[in-house]
């Protein structure tokens, strides 16, 4: 089948992971350890995330797990905050997370669609910072579709999110890309049905993405020329 539309993850996709979420990951941790230092690298560890070094570890359950997933983790330092209470500070500060775009993402975008390809996004990340990322980037218009873990259809590697999109823009799964920069995107495209498109602007690298990918590219700059061949 001819791909019609292209389904995107968010972070490490259409924004550089590194750039975006390390500065989210020291900004949180000193939130909500009342700005100890000593606490949060201790808290961070349990996370993946360096404080001495300003990095994640490739496991960490930021790269590819949903807010309540990282606040289940969470939960044994806090005993005082519920999971709720964690999970709303996550998005609050996810939300306010600087984003650089893995391409110009306006021009990106306008182009796909030039193509008449239908365009979403399925992130794991909740629905509400999600949509805050895209319209700081003047692009949220620009999708026919936004999921988030929080949105109804389930979080990545399920295929909740992929198939609501396919239904949405009336397609079906295997007009679909599924284009991601970790393991539980494409497993979720595979999953679905989708063809599967790796990129290299998140933690995972080619050798991990390569047995779940049809393709695996540079960035989401590259899909154009890879379409038209």
């Amino acid at each position: 089948m001819p791909i019609d539309a292209l389904l995107f993850d968010k972070d490490g996709t259409l924004f550089d992971f590194a750039a975006t979420w390390e500065a989210f990951a020291r900004a949180f941790l000193l939130r909500v350890t009342g700005d100890d230092l000593t606490r949060a690298t201790e808290v961070g560890h349990a996370i993946g995330f360096d404080m001495a070094t300003n990095s994640y570890s490739p496991d960490s359950i930021v790269i590819a797990g949903t807010p309540g997933e990282v606040a289940e983790v969470l939960a044994d330092f806090f005993p005082d905050m519920s999971h709720g209470e964690l999970v709303d500070m996550i998005n609050d500060e996810a939300a306010r997370a600087p984003q650089a775009e893995a391409v110009p993402l306006a021009a990106f975008l306008d182009d796909m669609r030039s193509k008449g390809l239908k365009l979403g996004v399925a992130t794991n990340d909740a629905e509400h910072p999600a949509r805050t990322h895209l319209t700081s980037a003047g692009v949220q218009e620009k999708f026919d579709f936004i999921a988030g873990f929080d949105s109804g259809h389930g979080a990545k590697p399920g295929p909740g999110q992929l198939l609501a999109f396919a239904a949405h823009v009336g397609l079906e799964p295997g007009q679909v890309a599924m284009v991601g920069d970790s393991t539980h995107d494409l497993l979720a495209g595979r999953a679905a049905g989708m063809t599967t498109i790796g990129v290299l602007t998140g933690m995972a690298t080619a050798d991990d993405l390569s047995p779940h990918a049809d393709v695996v590219l540079p960035n989401i700059g590259h899909i154009a020329e890879w379409l038209a061949r």
